[in-house]
């Protein structure tokens, strides 16, 4: 009998036919890298295969990596595999991976949202016969409302503080979420100032091309307590500690799709919470999934057994496929360049 396309080792989800592995999470001498975030993208491989806009963001955070790209549809043979990388519209140059073996088609979603953006690639369907599908927001509560919705409600809360002579400080992720939340704020409204995380990124990425509005990295030179109503985005990290001190009197928010959830709100212990994910909701997985074609299923990283159990009752088969991939919010763990 022939082997799967795709098994699912300890060190992480493994092609035979190509010997290669997915964003595995033990050190492997070939991966394909679906994206940058640090779940994702781990050092100590012998060599990595990523898009060519994910590439530079993996140099920065990887360092000396031997990292070869390939373009968005571009098909690539890695032994008795056919390899090729489609937009996930998760963030900037992420990535699902499709992998055909002796006419059987497979794909990895890595991270991925099916409603369009400013910054990412829009999300593209693949036909397949297998499809593993993170279900980070696998729950029926999880429903994101129109960005357009969101960008009002975060600029009408900026300006409500500017007009009250406070610094809003929202917390964004410093890669994905803190550019995405920069697309979506009107920077007539006041300075825009950056954690120096969040600047390190935003930096690769406008070499690259992607439209930002305009940021200053907090400094001693550029103090928000001499500046009327600035808007502050640092990692989630940053808030709580004495770098928050220099701000004096202002508002903390925070974005991420955990904030539909009441209870994390009030952990979070914020003033405002922002529902904004890089990640498929409820509905955009279900389409995704129909999308595909796909009867067998595996879907990794967030509500697992009850989404399996909701695809099995559809008619597919659904399978829980344990990985060591996070959440939304595994990325703060790399929020510790300093400011």
């Amino acid at each position: 009998m022939a082997d799967p396309v795709l098994t699912f080792t300890e060190r992480g989800i493994y092609c035979p036919a190509g010997d290669f592995f997915i964003d595995p999470w033990r050190p492997v001498d070939k991966a394909l890298i679906t994206h940058g975030h640090a779940d994702h993208a781990r050092w100590g491989h012998k060599s990595y295969l990523a898009t060519e806009v994910a590439a530079p963001v993996m140099r920065y955070r990887l360092g000396d990596i031997a990292l070869d790209t390939i373009r968005f549809g571009e098909v690539r043979q890695i032994g008795g595999a056919s390899v090729s990388f489609h937009p996930a519209g998760h963030i900037p140059g992420s990535a699902q991976i499709r992998i055909e073996v002796r006419g059987e088609v497979w794909v990895v979603s890595g991270d991925y949202k099916t409603e369009p953006d400013m910054l990412s690639e829009p999300f593209e369907p693949i036909r397949c016969h297998a499809f593993i599908s993170e279900c980070t927001f696998g729950l029926p509560v999880f429903k994101w409302r129109p960005e357009a919705e969101v960008a009002a409600e975060i600029n009408a809360w900026w300006a409500s503080n500017a007009a009250e002579g406070l610094t809003s400080v929202l917390g964004s992720y410093s890669l994905g979420k803190a550019q995405r939340v920069l697309s979506l704020v009107d920077p007539e409204i006041g300075p825009i100032l950056t954690h120096g995380a969040v600047e390190a990124t935003n930096a690769i990425l406008r070499e690259q091309g992607l439209p930002l509005p305009a940021t200053t990295q907090v400094s001693a030179d550029a103090n928000p307590k001499n500046m009327t109503g600035p808007l502050v985005i640092a990692p989630p990290s940053a808030l709580g500690t004495p770098w928050m001190r220099r701000f004096g009197p202002s508002s903390q928010a925070f974005a991420s799709g955990w904030m539909a959830l009441r209870g994390v709100r009030r952990r979070r212990a914020m003033d405002r919470g922002f529902v904004v994910s890089d990640h498929a909701d409820w509905d955009g997985l279900l389409a995704a999934i129909k999308e595909t074609g796909a009867k067998k299923i595996f879907v990794t990283h967030g509500y697992t057994d009850i989404f399996a159990r909701w695809l099995k009752s559809d008619g597919y088969d659904a399978h829980v496929l344990k990985t060591e991939f996070g959440s939304e919010d595994a990325d703060e763990v790399t929020e510790e360049e300093p400011a």
